[in-house]
C-alpha cells in the first residue's frame, strides 16, 4: 500500500510560471576524445540509418568520483571530476560481461546486462597504464530480483524487466492496449545522506502532477514530502537522490502534446521539501544514452554529452527559483540549429496497403526472440579485422566470444534487409552474421536486418524504407501519447524504433535494432519519452494502420512470418 499522509503543498496566491527566462551555464569538466587508448573512449560513427553511439552511461560513487561506461572498449572509466587533468583509472570488464547500464554504490560496481550483474577489483596488484591505474575486474554474484534497491537504481533510466508481450494486444479483439494514464510507483533508492529510503511518486490531479513521498526503509519514518507539477503532461518522474545536505533530487520529463520543446530536468529540494531550482539537461542534439545524468554527493549534477570526436561530462548549470507552482522548462537557450538533413531522394510512389498491429508485433518478436546455433562461419576470423577505419570489429558485440553456442535475436547489420525465413536460410549456409562497419559500404555477404529494415520487416514491406523515406509511408503522430503498438519513432537519416507500450510509469518501451541500447540485436528496451523527443525522434504511424487508409500496389508487401497471420492482412473497416 502506498501511504498517503498528510500532504503539505507549495501553495501560494495564483499559479506563479518559471518562464524562459536566464539559464544558469553548463561547464565541461572533463572531454574524452573517440579512441581505444588510455582517456580515450569507444564511438561508432554515424551515417545513414546509423545514430551516433558511444559510452552508454553515467554515474557518481559517495567519494565523488565518476565513472564512465565505455562498453564499446570493454572497460569502465574512473576519474575525479574536480582534478580534469589527472588520468582516469581503467577497469577492464570481463569479456562475458557486455552491459548498457552502470550503477556505482559504496564500494558495489553494478552493471546491466539483460539483469544485474557485480563486480569487482580481481585478485592481485593492479597495473599502472599510461596515467591511472588499470584494474581487472570479475564477477562476484549476480543481483536477484528481489534486490529491490539495486532492480529500482537501474529502472530509473529504463533498464529494467520487461512484462509479457502477450500484454500488448487483446487476443480477442485484436485491439491495442496502451496505458496513458499514470499508476502509483514505488521506487527504493540507497541514498548519500539517508541510507536506503522508499519514495511513493503519487498521481495527483491529472497527468501534470505528482506528490512525491520518502521514507526510510528501517523505520518508515517520512523524511519528506514534495510537489511536481508541469504546464503540459508529466513523463518520466524518478526519485534520485539525497545529498549530503540531505537535499532531494528528482528528474522529470515535461511533454507537451505537440510532443515539440519536450524537456527532461532535475528539480532540486531544500530538507524542508520547499523546492530550490532546476537543473536543465542539455538534451538537444545528442544521440541516445542510458544513463545521461548522475547526481555527486555535493550535489552537482552531470550530463553525459556524446559527440563525433568523442564525449564531454557536463557539470549542468542550477537555476534557482522564487516560489512557484508550476515548472515551466521552456528553450531558454539559443536555439539549436537544426539537424543536417541526410543526402538523400525518395521519390517512389509510397505504396501502402491494410494491415494490422498484431500481425506487425508478432513478427517483431519474432526477429527478437529467434534463437540459432552460431557457428564458425557465422562468426568470421578471430580476431576480426574486416573494418577498414574502424577502431573495433565487424561482428556485432552481442556474439563476441560465442562461437559454437546459441544466441537470440537477429543481427545488427547495416546496410541489410530481408525476411525472418531468408535470415535463417542465410545463416544455415554459412554466412557471416551481423556487420557494424558503419565506414565501409553495406556487405553482401553478411546477414542481418539494421533498424529501417527491421521495422519495414515489421509493417510487412517486401522493400526497405530507409529512416529518410520512411515520412513518404507513414503519417506523423501529432500527440506522442496516442502512440499505438506499431506505431514507430524515427528519426530521418539516423535511427527508428518500433513502439510497443507506455509502460505504467510513463517511460516508452520500443524494440529496435540497434548498435549500441541492443549490443548489436535487435532487442526491446525502454527509453524516458521525452529524452527521445528532444534528440529528434518523431512519432510516426504507417498508413496502412490510419483510419484514412489507401490501397495501392500489393508488391509492396512480402509473405509475412507472423505465427497467426500468412498471406493475409486485415480488410478495410
Amino acid at each position: 500500500m502506498v501511504r498517503r499522509s498528510s500532504w503539505i503543498w507549495l501553495s501560494i496566491v495564483g499559479a506563479i510560471i518559471v518562464t524562459s527566462g536566464a539559464r544558469a551555464d553548463d561547464a565541461v569538466v572533463r572531454s574524452f576524445a573517440s579512441g581505444s587508448a588510455a582517456s580515450m573512449v569507444g564511438i561508432v560513427p554515424a551515417v545513414q540509418d546509423v545514430e551516433l553511439a558511444g559510452p552508454q552511461a553515467l554515474t557518481a560513487d559517495g567519494q565523488g568520483n565518476l565513472f564512465v561506461l565505455d562498453q564499446i572498449n570493454g572497460r569502465i572509466l574512473q576519474f575525479d571530476p574536480k582534478q580534469p587533468n589527472a588520468a582516469p583509472d581503467i577497469l577492464k570488464m570481463p569479456s562475458d560481461v557486455q552491459p548498457t547500464d552502470l550503477v556505482v554504490r559504496n564500494d558495489d560496481i553494478m552493471v546491466w546486462d539483460g539483469g544485474v550483474r557485480m563486480l569487482k577489483s580481481a585478485p592481485g596488484p593492479s597495473t599502472r597504464g599510461l596515467g591511472g591505474d588499470v584494474i581487472q575486474l570479475e564477477e562476484v554474484s549476480s543481483r536477484g530480483t528481489d534486490d529491490q534497491v539495486a532492480i529500482s537504481a537501474f529502472a530509473q533510466m529504463g533498464s529494467q524487466a520487461l512484462s509479457s508481450p502477450t500484454d500488448l494486444l487483446d487476443q480477442n479483439t485484436r485491439a491495442a492496449i496502451v496505458r496513458t494514464t499514470r499508476q502509483p510507483d514505488r521506487q527504493y533508492i540507497a541514498s548519500r545522506s539517508k541510507g536506503s529510503v522508499i519514495a511513493d511518486i503519487i498521481p495527483d490531479k491529472g497527468n501534470n502532477s505528482v506528490r512525491v513521498e520518502i521514507q526510510t526503509m528501517v523505520s518508515n519514518e517520512t523524511i519528506g514530502q514534495l510537489g511536481l507539477r508541469v504546464r503540459n503532461q508529466l513523463g518520466t518522474v524518478e526519485f534520485l537522490e539525497i545529498d549530503n545536505s540531505d537535499r532531494f533530487y528528482v528528474l522529470a520529463e515535461d511533454i507537451p502534446p505537440s510532443g515539440k520543446n519536450a524537456s527532461t530536468f532535475v528539480a532540486r529540494y531544500a530538507a524542508n521539501g520547499r523546492l530550490e531550482g532546476i537543473y536543465e539537461l542539455p538534451l538537444e542534439n545528442t544521440p541516445v544514452t542510458r544513463r545521461f545524468v548522475t547526481i555527486s554527493g555535493d550535489g552537482d549534477v552531470y550530463f553525459l554529452r556524446t559527440k563525433p570526436e568523442g564525449v564531454e561530462v557536463v557539470g549542468v548549470g542550477f537555476r534557482p527559483l522564487g516560489k512557484v507552482s508550476v515548472i515551466d522548462v521552456r528553450p531558454s537557450r539559443t536555439a539549436a540549429a537544426p539537424a543536417a538533413q541526410p543526402d538523400f531522394k525518395f521519390n517512389a510512389t509510397a505504396a501502402v496497403r491494410p494491415s494490422n498491429r498484431q500481425q506487425a508485433i508478432e513478427t517483431a518478436f519474432a526477429f527478437e526472440g529467434i534463437q540459432w546455433k552460431l557457428t564458425p562461419a557465422n562468426y568470421g576470423s578471430d580476431p576480426d579485422s574486416q573494418c577498414t577505419g574502424f577502431s573495433r570489429i565487424r561482428r556485432p558485440w552481442y556474439l563476441q566470444g560465442k562461437v559454437n553456442q546459441e544466441v537470440r535475436g537477429v543481427p545488427y547489420c547495416w546496410g541489410c534487409h530481408g525476411s525472418l525465413a531468408n535470415f535463417r536460410q542465410r545463416i544455415e549456409s554459412g554466412t557471416l552474421a551481423g556487420n557494424v562497419c558503419t565506414r565501409n559500404e553495406p556487405r553482401p555477404d553478411v546477414a542481418g536486418v539494421d533498424c529501417s529494415a527491421f521495422v519495414s520487416a515489421t509493417w510487412g514491406l517486401s522493400v526497405h524504407y530507409t529512416t529518410a523515406a520512411i515520412p513518404a509511408i507513414a503519417a506523423p503522430v501529432t500527440n506522442p501519447w496516442d502512440l499505438k503498438p506499431g506505431d514507430a519513432l524515427n528519426k530521418p537519416g539516423s535511427h527508428v524504433m518500433l513502439f510497443l507500450r507506455f509502460t505504467p510509469d510513463r517511460k516508452a518501451e520500443v524494440m529496435e535494432s540497434s548498435t549500441g541500447g541492443c549490443n548489436g540485436r535487435v532487442c526491446r528496451n525502454v527509453y524516458p519519452l521525452a529524452s527521445l523527443l528532444a534528440r529528434g525522434y518523431v512519432p510516426v504511424r504507417f498508413r496502412a494502420f490510419a483510419d484514412d487508409q489507401t490501397t495501392v500496389s500489393a508488391n509492396a508487401y512480402q509473405e509475412t512470418e507472423a505465427p497467426t497471420a500468412r498471406k493475409t492482412a486485415n480488410k478495410r473497416r
